[in-house]
């Protein structure tokens, strides 16, 4: 089942051309990493997705037509994780969670049973259900970013979009934010993630995506987008590939022209 489907996408933002001729389908049980440079258009394409940025071209969410669609209907088939991770209410982190909900309820109606059950598994889901009272505004970074991929599973949505939601960890909770994400797509929840780690895109997701100035360079798993050329010729590295029981590691290790006995050695 095609969750997604983009065909020849253009995003022009004032006199800057930042996405140009995308074409790219989401199946279900996917773990898409979105790898590039700084400025390649990766935030912008998860933002077209949402409609957060005007954009010409096709956008076929759960096969109908984004422009049919509200951005309320939209969220019943997609979350969001920014990359901005602030939090400036001092709401609960239950209440915060349950705001994954929002897209689907009507008027003024309150949460009903369904609703209160779906927070609740999130929370379980991210093992957050033990400080569900404490202000959001008291959570570390870590914490932080488990609650707002709960309030995302409270959506109850078949894709997830998030954008940079490493960034800032350290490599502990990098790791647990990682597991966290395959787990949901082991439950049946399809997700496209923006990493510039390289090393947790070749470890976790099942298939890259490499985005240089605007468009699609490179489509397929971690082996074949990740090689020696793409690191030299995208990402100006020398860089150490190594295939291993756990998966790919990529280490780069220097700028393109200067020496380094190991880089690019695999």
């Amino acid at each position: 089942m095609t969750l997604l489907n983009l065909s020849r996408l253009h995003v022009t933002l004032g006199t800057r051309r930042v996405l140009h001729d995308i074409s790219l389908d989401v199946g279900a049980g996917e773990l898409i990493g979105l790898i590039g440079p700084n400025g390649a258009g990766k935030s912008t394409l998860l933002k077209s997705v949402l409609g957060l940025v005007p954009s010409s071209g096709g956008i076929r969410i759960a096969g109908t037509a984004a422009s049919r669609l509200s951005l309320r209907e939209r969220a019943k088939h997609i979350a969001y994780l920014p990359q901005d991770r602030e939090i400036s209410w001092a709401v609960s982190v239950e209440h915060l969670v349950a705001l994954g909900r929002t897209p689907h309820l009507r008027g003024f109606s309150g949460p009903g049973a369904n609703d209160v059950a779906l927070v609740e598994s999130a929370m379980q889901r991210m093992e957050i259900a033990a400080f569900r009272h404490r202000s959001a505004l008291e959570l570390s970074g870590g914490e932080r970013a488990r609650v707002l991929i709960a309030r995302a599973l409270a959506q109850d949505a078949a894709l997830l979009l998030a954008d940079e939601p490493t960034a800032g960890l350290d490599p502990a909770h990098q790791i647990a934010l990682m597991q966290s994400l395959a787990n949901m797509v082991g439950q049946g929840t399809s997700v496209v993630v923006s990493l510039h780690d390289l090393g947790l895109a070749a470890r976790w997701c099942t298939r890259l995506v490499l985005i240089h100035e605007g468009s699609i360079v490179a489509d397929g798993i971690p082996a074949d987008v990740l090689t020696v050329d793409h690191m030299r010729g995208i990402y100006g590295v020398e860089t150490y590939l190594e295939k291993t029981a756990q998966g790919l590691i990529v280490q780069p290790v220097a700028l393109v022209g200067t020496s380094h006995d190991t880089a690019g050695k695999r």
